[in-house]
């Protein structure tokens, strides 16, 4: 009788401290609540220097969260950040985000440097940037609506061979800055800020 009491209260402390475990479990939105101060409020960002993430691909955060994590993609302080998400945590934030409605930035924008980088776009980087950038399933970065001093820092750290993309990504830039001279990059980033 005795035994049987204690296999009974074994088990209800069992069930109480794993209940107590679970709940401690932060939710994919607390999670992403700490990654507001930099990308904005549900991943839509308001400094300039900052990528908005809300309604990427999942795989694509996943992804890029992981190359932080491993050191493969440089950043001043993602880097650190990776690292102390687990694969769970990354892929639940991540889920998180690509949940949430992109909202572009409101910024400048030359019409005809837009209108040439329009045309640049549709040449050299549409095939993996579908629509000027703005689909989630192609599982690459926004472009349309992002910051310019965010996708220019990206794009300069392409150029200069710092930041690891696929070899048909710098030879676009190169075909690009061929065909529309000194002022290409310029063009497509006014075209990018143009996206309202």
């Amino acid at each position: 009788m005795q035994l049987t009491a204690l296999k009974g209260t074994v088990l209800a402390c069992s069930l109480a401290f794993s209940g107590a475990t679970l709940a401690d479990s932060p939710s994919a939105e607390m999670l992403s609540n700490t990654c507001f101060g930099c990308h904005g409020p549900n991943g839509n960002s308001v400094g300039p220097a900052i990528p908005s993430i809300a309604g990427m691909a999942e795989t694509y955060l996943v992804d890029v969260m992981n190359q932080y994590k491993e050191g493969a993609r440089g950043s001043t302080i993602m880097t650190r950040i990776a690292k102390g998400y687990s694969a769970e945590e990354i892929e639940s934030m991540s889920a998180w985000f690509a949940s949430q409605k992109y909202a572009p930035a409101t910024q400048m924008a030359d019409a005809g440097k837009a209108k040439a980088g329009a045309k640049l776009h549709d040449k050299y980087c549409d095939k993996c940037h579908s629509e000027a950038g703005t689909l989630a399933d192609d599982e690459a970065g926004f472009l349309a609506g992002q910051w310019t001093p965010y996708l220019k820092a990206s794009l300069t750290d392409v150029m200069a061979g710092t930041r690891d993309v696929p070899k048909k990504m710098t030879k676009a830039l190169d075909k690009a800055k061929k065909k529309g001279g000194d002022d290409a990059i310029d063009q497509l980033l006014h075209f990018y800020a143009s996206y309202k």
